[in-house]
C-alpha cells in the first residue's frame, strides 16, 4: 500500500512538473516575439524621423535666405516678424492668444487662419500640438513665426483624423497676439462681456476688443 502512494506521488509530481515546464515554454516565444516587435517599431520610428528630417533640411537649404533656427526638441523655426523690445514669453498657467496656418512641407494649406480662428491657449494646461506647446513658449508678444514640424512633433501616426495624414511633417505659421495671466484674461472678458453671452474660444469680437484693451 506504501509502495502504491509513493508510486502515485511519483506520477503526480511529474505530470505537475511536466505541465510548468510546458506552460513556461509556451509563453517563451511571446516574449521573445514581443520583444522583436519592439526593436522592429523603434528602428522604423528612427527610419522615419531620418526621413522627415532630411525633408525639412531641403527645404532649409532651399531658402538660404531665411535663417532657420534648430530647437532643443527637434524642430525648426524662423521669424517673419521679432519683437526685440519685450523679453517676455509665455509661461505655464498664462493665457495664450494666437493666430495659425497650418500646410505640408510643399506649401499647400491644410487649415488656413480662418479655418482654425484665433486660438485661446491656456499654456501648458491644454492639449495641443506637441510642437506648439514647445513653440509658443518661445515665442513674445506679436511675433510671426514659421515652424517646421517632424510628425512626432505634429499628430504622429495617427494624423488628426481629419485633414492630416498619418506621419505628416507640418509647416506652421503662428502669430502670437498677446498673453497673460488667467486672472487678468478672465478680468477683461468679464468686462468685455457684460450683458453678452458667448464663450471665449469662439468670441472674435471679444477677443478682438481684448486685444485692444
Amino acid at each position: 500500500m506504501n509502495h502504491f502512494k509513493i508510486v502515485l506521488c511519483v506520477f503526480f509530481a511529474t505530470v505537475l512538473f511536466s505541465s510548468c515546464k510546458q506552460h513556461q515554454e509556451a509563453r517563451r516565444p511571446v516574449s521573445q516575439s514581443s520583444g522583436s516587435f519592439m526593436k522592429q517599431s523603434i528602428a522604423r520610428n528612427k527610419k522615419l524621423n531620418a526621413t522627415e528630417k532630411d525633408q525639412i533640411d531641403s527645404i532649409i537649404k532651399s531658402n538660404p535666405s531665411i535663417k532657420y533656427i534648430a530647437s532643443k526638441k527637434g524642430y525648426w523655426y524662423s521669424y517673419e516678424s521679432r519683437n526685440l523690445t519685450d523679453s517676455l514669453t509665455p509661461k505655464k498657467g498664462d493665457i495664450a492668444l494666437f493666430d495659425y496656418e497650418i500646410k505640408d512641407l510643399k506649401g499647400n494649406i491644410i487649415y488656413s487662419e480662418v479655418e482654425l480662428q484665433t486660438q485661446v491657449y491656456k499654456v501648458d494646461k491644454q492639449d495641443i500640438m506637441m510642437g506648439l506647446r514647445d513653440g509658443i513658449k518661445l515665442m513674445r508678444k506679436n511675433e510671426k513665426v514659421n515652424f517646421l514640424f517632424t510628425s512626432f512633433m505634429g499628430y504622429g501616426f495617427h494624423g488628426d483624423n481629419n485633414k492630416i495624414g498619418t506621419n505628416e511633417p507640418l509647416f506652421c505659421t503662428v502669430t502670437l497676439h498677446d498673453f497673460m495671466p488667467e486672472a487678468t484674461y478672465n478680468a477683461q472678458i468679464q468686462s468685455n462681456t457684460v450683458g453678452k453671452v458667448n464663450t471665449p474660444i469662439k468670441a472674435k469680437s471679444i477677443i478682438k476688443d481684448t486685444l485692444t484693451n
